[in-house]
């Protein structure tokens, strides 16, 4: 089946979902289906409307079908010594372009590049009418104005089966060195913070353990001048270290306790929470290991001006019922009218955000 047919035959399915009432479940790798809450319905899977359409290196524009695996997209772009900047996580050999837009998920390098959303240029989507859209263009200046397009980043298809995607790319670090700094937590931060308004060439910065990794990118006389500045020790396993931050392999991942993602302003004192902690995005993101209630840790981090996601329960414990921080009644409401103008029959991964959305 050609690619034309496979999207004509999302789009039936679409259909004849939309007229019986019956949910549907999007599908591509796999990777993401632990992220939000449990969704029942019929499958739909999007991974065989797969490939890249479109590459023009010179313009740092790539576009590609949702379900093009990811691993493809970024040996594409090593190939022509490029990348995707917001680093993306993976979570297994099979995720797809659209997952990852989907989820709007974003790696080590987001504090200091933007996150997914903000490389997404435009998209083509399948609305729970069954209706094909397009959003947005495939150069940075046919984006103008409210951009439908970045809002299917983060949806987690709840307002739209994502066809095509259309990124901007950027070149890769002529050189990369990551530092290494003992540390305790609050002192971390707080160097977090401060280097982040320095001109340096960061583009990745955790703290773990009593451990501060500084990563530095860029041309090599520069990262040699800001290494040498900022002192440290050179992390001989820089690639791997990020790696295993990035697709959550290391051991702090491994603890069978709940995986919390905290959203703080960067500079917000540590929480102790009562569990081992990551802090990554310049202070703004913090990972946290957890058997405290989720009132007790949302209220903590409420308190500092933030939020907090539950992005993995405990091993073997079954989905969350509400793994994202409670909408207040307004947004709850304005979420409702976008689901409404996007998927009228409520067929799109009913739920999979918020209940009754």
């Amino acid at each position: 089946m050609d690619k034309n047919d496979q999207s004509a035959a999302i789009v039936a399915r679409v259909r004849e979902a939309a007229a019986a009432h019956t949910p549907l479940i999007i599908s591509g790798g796999g990777t993401k289906r632990f992220l939000g809450r449990h969704v029942a319905g019929a499958p739909l899977a999007v991974s065989e409307h797969c490939g890249i359409m479109h590459y023009v290196p010179e313009e740092l524009v790539l576009s590609a079908r949702a379900g093009t695996p990811l691993a493809d997209i970024e040996a594409a772009l090593a190939a022509r010594g490029q990348m995707l900047a917001f680093e993306p996580p993976s979570f297994g050999t099979t995720a797809t372009l659209g997952g990852t837009i989907a989820a709007n998920l974003s790696g080590p390098r987001r504090a200091y590049t933007g996150a997914a959303r903000d490389f997404v240029l435009g998209c083509r989507i399948i609305n729970g009418k069954g209706e094909i859209l397009h959003f947005g263009g495939e150069v940075m200046k046919n984006v103008a104005g409210y951009d439908l397009s970045r809002l299917m980043a983060g949806a987690f298809g709840t307002l739209g089966v994502l066809l095509e995607i259309s990124l901007k790319v950027l070149p890769r670090p002529e050189a990369e060195t990551t530092l290494v700094f003992e540390r305790d937590e609050a002192s971390a931060i707080e160097l977090m913070n401060r280097w982040g308004g320095r001109p340096l060439p960061l583009s990745a910065t955790a703290w773990s353990d009593g451990q501060l990794y500084v990563r530095l990118s860029g041309p090599a006389p520069a990262i040699a001048a800001a290494a040498a500045g900022l002192g440290g020790e050179h992390l001989s396993q820089a690639e791997e270290f990020w790696r295993d931050l990035r697709e959550h392999t290391g051991a702090f991942f491994a603890d069978p306790r709940p995986l919390w993602r905290l959203a703080l302003p960067s500079t917000a004192a540590p929480l102790a929470l009562d569990g081992p902690e990551v802090v990554t995005w310049g202070g703004a993101q913090r990972w946290v290991k957890t058997g405290i209630s989720a009132d007790q840790v949302r209220a903590r981090t409420a308190a500092t001006g933030g939020h907090a996601t539950l992005f993995r329960p405990a091993r073997g414990a079954p989905p969350a019922e509400d793994p994202f921080t409670p909408l207040t009644p307004a947004l709850h409401h304005l979420h409702q009218r976008l689901k409404a103008a996007f998927d009228p029959a409520g067929i799109l991964n009913p739920g999979r955000l918020y209940a009754g959305i």
